[in-house]
């Protein structure tokens, strides 16, 4: 895929302390983590992974996960997404003693949270996710036994990069399984197997994984009402919308919104966000995505 844009994103980095006894939500969002005191048990993907002080990890958007500890814990924690990676990285990917051996970053994520009181400019949130993105990235090639920078990434699908340019090109069109493979001439298995082996997740997951990436960047950087988001990136209904982005990001479009307001606050809204007003749900045709996910 043309690499254009930044291979990681990045809108939150937050230091939290859990609880004795504590066990978080079972989320399904991407999510990275640096335990900085304690330890702490991370279950994803079926499996538990005890993290020392020091240690991170890192959760794809398509993995269900939750952190629990049994002595209390503080952890530094991120929305770190890879956008567009060349490496099939381990998911969850699991980093032993990540703060001793990029010492740099690890201080400079506990230092200056992106949401906190030295709250960075916005500028500075593509800059983390490239510094955590690369450490990880590193990290998890040294600790398989690649040598960095001697082997070549693996080429995309040619039929995988093509449909991914147009979702993203137009994330706001009424995409279905069908459409897509109908786009490079396969049929729904064959595109669903391409995917599968070159992203590790399904034409709708990265289909979802498309409109959210947009929705989040007009949320940050707009006043459009929270409808015409959701028309804008491709569902019928702010219902819908609003339960998907919800489930992947744990809280709702309109707290999204407002959070990054009080981050940037030259940003503020220009009117209602509450959608109030518009008529967006009957205007737009039925959303395909539950159609997607079910089919997928």
């Amino acid at each position: 895929m043309n690499q254009a844009g930044p291979a990681w994103e990045i809108t939150q980095v937050h230091q939290q302390r859990l609880a004795a006894g504590s066990a978080g939500d079972n989320v399904r969002s991407a999510s990275w983590m640096l335990v900085d005191d304690g330890t702490v048990v991370l279950t994803a993907a079926g499996q538990s992974h005890l993290l020392r002080t020091g240690d991170a990890a890192l959760v794809g958007g398509q993995v269900r996960h939750r952190l629990a500890t049994h002595d209390g814990a503080a952890v530094t924690v991120a929305d770190l997404r890879a956008v567009s990676v060349p490496y099939p990285l381990a998911n969850p990917l699991v980093v032993r003693d990540f703060a001793g051996r990029h010492s740099g970053v690890a201080a400079l994520v506990r230092r200056c949270p992106l949401s906190g009181p030295c709250s960075p400019m916005v500028l500075f949130a593509s800059g983390y996710a490239l510094l955590l993105g690369a450490a990880m990235t590193a990290s998890w090639l040294e600790d398989s036994g690649r040598e960095i920078g001697r082997q070549e990434p693996p080429a995309l699908d040619p039929a995988v990069e093509q449909v991914m340019t147009a979702l993203t090109a137009n994330p706001g069109d009424a995409w279905s399984v069908e459409r897509m493979a109908g786009s490079v001439h396969l049929s729904r298995s064959a595109l669903g197997e391409r995917f599968r082996r070159s992203l590790g997740q399904s034409p709708s997951e990265a289909l979802r994984e498309v409109r959210m990436r947009a929705a989040r960047a007009l949320l940050t950087g707009g006043d459009r009402p929270v409808e015409q988001v959701a028309y804008a990136v491709g569902y019928g209904s702010g219902a819908a919308f609003s339960r998907i982005f919800t489930a992947l990001h744990g809280i709702g479009p309109q707290a999204w919104r407002d959070g990054s307001v009080a981050r940037h606050p030259d940003r503020g809204e220009a009117g209602r966000a509450d959608g109030s007003g518009h008529r967006t749900d009957e205007e737009h045709p039925p959303d395909p995505v539950a159609v997607e996910e079910r089919a997928s």
